[in-house]
C-alpha cells in the first residue's frame, strides 16, 4: 500500500508544480505586459467614476470639473489611512475657500463603520462609497492609501501610494492650487 502511495505522489507533485508555474507565469506576464492604455498616469485625466456620498446622493468625477481635486482611496482598517484622514481635514479647512476639493473614496466598508469613523474624526470633506470596488479597479489600486492630485485642467499632477505626512499633503496641495 505504501509503495502505491509513493508512486502516485510523484505525478501529483509534478502536476502541482506545473500548475504553480503556469499561474505564476500568467501573473508575472499580465503585470509586465498589461495594456498601458488602462494604466492611470500622471499627466492624463483620471478615470470617470459614479459613486454615492454618505447620504446616498450620486457623485461623479464631472462634478469636480475645473477644480483642484484630491482623490484619496482609504479604509478604516488601514493605519496610514487613519493617520492621514485628519491631516487631509486640516488641509481641506485651510484651502477649501481657495477651491480645493477632497473626495475620499472608501473601499467598500459597511455604512455604520464609515459613519462612525467620519464622526470620530469630524471629517467635513466628501466621503464617497465604492461599494462594488469598480472604481478601485478602474484606478488600478494595489495598496492603500493611494491618492491622486488632479489639476483644475482635469489632468493628474501626482499619484502617491502609501501614507503621507501633513507637510507632504500641504506641499502637493499648494502646487495643485498654483496650477
Amino acid at each position: 500500500m505504501k509503495a502505491i502511495m509513493k508512486k502516485s505522489r510523484r505525478p501529483m507533485q509534478i502536476v502541482i508544480l506545473i500548475a504553480v508555474l503556469i499561474i505564476g507565469g500568467y501573473a508575472i506576464g499580465s503585470t509586465l505586459f498589461e495594456n498601458d492604455k488602462t494604466k492611470v498616469k500622471i499627466g492624463a485625466p483620471p478615470p470617470d467614476f459614479h459613486l454615492a456620498d454618505l447620504s446616498g446622493s450620486p457623485v461623479q468625477l464631472a462634478d469636480y470639473s475645473g477644480k483642484a481635486l484630491v482623490i484619496n482611496f482609504w479604509g478604516t482598517f488601514c493605519e496610514p489611512c487613519v493617520t492621514e484622514m485628519p491631516e487631509f481635514e486640516r488641509q481641506y479647512e485651510k484651502w477649501k475657500d481657495k477651491g480645493l476639493v477632497i473626495a475620499a473614496i472608501n473601499l467598500s466598508e459597511d455604512t455604520l463603520t464609515v459613519n462612525n469613523f467620519v464622526k470620530r474624526f469630524n471629517l467635513s470633506y466628501p466621503i464617497l462609497r465604492d461599494v462594488n470596488r469598480k472604481t478601485e479597479r478602474l484606478y488600478g489600486l494595489r495598496s492603500y492609501p493611494t491618492t491622486f492630485f488632479v489639476k483644475p485642467d482635469g489632468n493628474i499632477m501626482d499619484i502617491v501610494v502609501g501614507g503621507m505626512t501633513e507637510a507632504a499633503i500641504e506641499q502637493r496641495v499648494t502646487l495643485l492650487l498654483e496650477q
